[in-house]
């Protein structure tokens, strides 16, 4: 079997289960509490409560023009894998409401809030995972772009505002628009975990006027870090500044800190969440 064509079944397989985890979402916790997640996935469910249509059909209706009209904005892989993906979500959802008949898992706004979000951003990270996407939005920031001086994430960030503030219109309360707006916060840090992971580790710059090959000894001795000395000057170009560049476990910065103040009180440290490390020593 060609390698790429088994990348290309795995591609499909991660974005039919994250499919999957977004429609259990949508039917489970979401659309019976009239909460709108982001994106076309959210109008689906306020069109839902408009025009009584299944909720999976509408999700086509609305993302399938899109993906048409924005095919040469994101070439046909991306595309053809977006498309499988909300006909994936639109069938489960489907088979869940009429076929299964799901019953809501939570009338409770906090709890199908967050549970709902949750699940529908770990979905959606597989999805992206995947090479696809979930809804036309994407593409249609996408064609924005091109024609507007906005970005790509302001122009998702507005048609997410939109979406809830139509949440709010349709179901007249403001009260499901702001928990339409804490589950798509939910599913945004969610997706960035799944895509990205938690952030364990931290990049620690460290500066100081005194000479830090001593300090960086300790440091290696103590934690068992290495990193590197960057040797500079401050902008003034009067002064010789050093300053140590390492990566550390989150667990161990405390440890760091002490070690830098009894080197030198005046030395200043920048703590900086390394969300994404690739090498495979994972050295500075």
């Amino acid at each position: 079997m060609n390698i790429d064509l088994k990348k290309e079944i795995s591609n499909y397989s991660i974005i039919l289960l994250g499919s999957g985890l977004v429609a259990f979402a949508m039917v489970g916790f979401l659309a019976p509490n009239h909460i709108a997640t982001g994106g076309t996935a959210g109008l689906a469910i306020i069109f839902h409560n408009l025009l009584n249509w299944p909720i999976g059909l509408l999700m086509v209706l609305i993302n399938i023009p899109l993906l048409a009209i924005g095919l040469k904005y994101v070439g046909k892989g991306f595309a053809f894998r977006s498309i499988f993906c909300i006909l994936s979500i639109s069938i489960v959802v489907d088979l869940l409401n009429e076929a299964v008949e799901l019953n809501p898992l939570s009338e409770t706004p906090l709890l199908a809030t967050l549970y709902g979000g949750v699940i529908a951003g770990i979905g959606l990270g597989l999805i992206f995972r995947g090479g696809g996407s979930a809804g036309g939005g994407t593409i249609l920031a996408k064609i924005l772009t091109s024609r507007s001086p906005l970005k790509t994430g302001q122009i998702i960030m507005l048609l997410d505002a939109l979406v809830v503030c139509s949440a709010g219109v349709v179901f007249r309360s403001i009260e499901l628009a702001l928990w339409s707006l804490i589950s798509i916060y939910a599913t945004s840090r969610m997706l960035d975990t799944v895509l990205t992971g938690k952030p364990s580790e931290h990049i620690v710059h460290i500066s100081s006027t005194m000479n830090l090959e001593e300090l960086s000894k300790k440091i290696n001795e103590t934690l068992g870090v290495t990193g590197t000395i960057i040797s500079g000057k401050d902008l003034g170009q009067k002064e010789n500044k050093d300053i140590i560049f390492i990566l550390i476990d989150k667990n161990r910065l405390n440890t760091l800190k002490r070690l830098v103040y009894e080197y030198d009180t005046k030395s200043k440290m920048i703590v900086i969440e390394a969300s994404q490390i690739l090498g495979e020593e994972h050295r500075l």
